[in-house]
């Protein structure tokens, strides 16, 4: 059995070593338009804030880990075209273009940076302080920039995941950090993954460690700069008035998009996004043709088909991908996007449905916010975490949960409790029921993550289980 996998981050090592863990004799390949298999992209700002060593460290796998387990990898390795019917993928190689055949194949291309309509953006690079950061090269030439020009002052275009990240990390570096998110007065906060009331306190966590945020504003020019400065950045507010900064250094992080180019050619078709349709198996529909990661469509289990480009759902769909070119049966179970952020001091964390997503999805939503401590109050250091929860009100189902607490309230681990419910498709109601672990130092007999849910019980589901209460008593 000859298999290659096409990508060696996240998706397509995955697929790769499970194809080795299940056929020990098979020929497994992995094709790589780099020289950095297997790195954590996601760690990346704490490469550039410092707190990360060296960036070797971001190595899921070190080239050597990946050859003991079996892998013959391709590094600076384009996949230049699929010959579908002859299973060949032809790639140009450092010694020239030929082609290796495959037996199955397992694609994992991931995304490419959005570059946004920004006059100068395709004539400023690297070399006059203007970045796009999605790679470890990408990465290697930022912190290069950083340790030669020393900037003071840098804008960060794009207040995202990885846009509060790097807003972190550089200040952590002793640069002043100006903010900008373009996204319209509708959605007037930071991090618009949740909603503006838990976004607004974002916002004050990043002015309290000295960033300056703009929201409603759209960079509409980055020009070489004739000053002491190295760059001059124009923009505009919700106000429609112009904004100019004189900076340093600019990062431009505003999401991505699948890079879809290898399958489209070779007759894939597409969704959402301009992601590439697979099934939950992940198969592409092409013979022998499998993919996974953030250049495919995401199965949604509140949604149905979305795009929704994460690194732990890469990691599931390449371990199916993997199974399933070798004849297997798997299913990726589908997505919540489960998600979780720490800026400076604070921790944003969601699942499912917000909801204005829930609305538009068909349900009858309607969302809660309560706020109580991560454990007793009367032990020292109880934390308040502000939870919004979202739920049916025609079934009582969960839909989602928001949470943002200080660093330590564990909300990472309390968003993971609604992620299991949401899984098993349990009730708002049903929260309460969960036998989860308390001690006072750590917890409370009722945790935070049920308190939210009945405070959403109250409002919305109480009628509904007083009538049912009456009905058993007449029956």
């Amino acid at each position: 059995m000859r298999l290659i996998a096409v990508g060696g981050s996240d998706a397509g090592i995955s697929a790769a070593l499970r194809a080795r863990e299940l056929d020990p004799s098979g020929e497994v390949s992995v094709v790589l338009a780099d020289g950095y298999p297997n790195f954590s992209i996601c760690g990346i700002p704490y490469f550039v804030s410092g707190e990360v060593g060296h960036w070797r460290d971001l190595a899921h796998r070190t080239m050597e880990d990946l050859r003991g387990a079996g892998l013959d990898v391709h590094v600076n390795t384009r996949a230049a075209g699929i010959d579908v019917p002859g299973r060949r993928l032809i790639i140009d190689a450092p010694e020239g273009r030929r082609e290796l055949p495959y037996d199955a194949l397992v694609v994992g291309t991931g995304a490419v940076p959005v570059r946004p309509p920004i006059t100068g953006l395709d004539r400023l690079g690297p070399a006059e302080g203007v970045h796009l950061l999605h790679t470890i090269g990408d990465t290697l030439t930022l912190t290069a920039d950083l340790d030669a020009t020393r900037p003071t002052r840098a804008l960060i275009v794009g207040a995202g995941y990885v846009g509060l990240e790097m807003a972190e990390g550089l200040t952590a570096r002793g640069i002043d950090v100006i903010q900008v998110e373009a996204l319209p007065e509708a959605l007037p906060e930071v991090l618009p993954t949740v909603d503006p009331d838990l976004g607004a306190m974002v916002r004050d966590e990043l002015t309290r460690h000295g960033v300056q945020v703009h929201t409603a504003t759209t960079v509409t020019e980055v020009a070489a700069s004739d000053g002491p400065s190295r760059l001059t950045v124009h923009a505009t507010g919700a106000d429609a008035q112009p904004t100019r900064w004189d900076v340093d250094l600019v990062l431009v992080v505003v999401g991505v998009r699948p890079d879809t180019e290898l399958l489209v050619s070779a007759g894939a078709t597409t969704g959402p996004r301009g992601a590439v349709r697979v099934q939950p198996d992940m198969s592409t529909g092409l013979p022998g043709v499998w993919a996974a990661g953030d250049c495919v469509v995401t199965h949604h289990r509140l949604l149905g088909t979305t795009y929704l480009p994460l690194g732990t759902t890469a990691h599931k769909q390449g371990r199916v991908a993997g199974e399933n070119a070798l004849g297997g049966a798997a299913v990726y179970p589908g997505s919540l996007g489960t998600q979780v952020v720490k800026v400076f001091d604070l921790v944003v964390a969601r699942t499912g449905l917000r909801d204005r997503e829930a609305i538009e999805a068909g349900f009858a939503s309607a969302t809660v916010r309560s706020t109580g401590d991560d454990h007793k109050a009367y032990y020292p250091g109880a934390k308040p975490v502000t939870i919004r929860v979202t739920g049916d009100t025609a079934t009582g189902r969960l839909l989602g949960a928001q949470l943002v607490g200080p660093l330590g309230a564990e909300i990472a681990k309390r968003v993971d409790i609604y992620a299991t419910a949401l899984t098993h498709e349990m009730t708002v109601a049903d929260v309460d029921g969960l036998d989860l672990s308390y001690t006072p130092p750590l917890g409370s007999p009722w945790d935070v993550v049920q308190t939210a849910t009945m405070a959403w019980v109250r409002e919305h589901d109480l009628d509904r289980q007083r009538a049912a209460l009456t009905s058993r008593r007449t029956a």
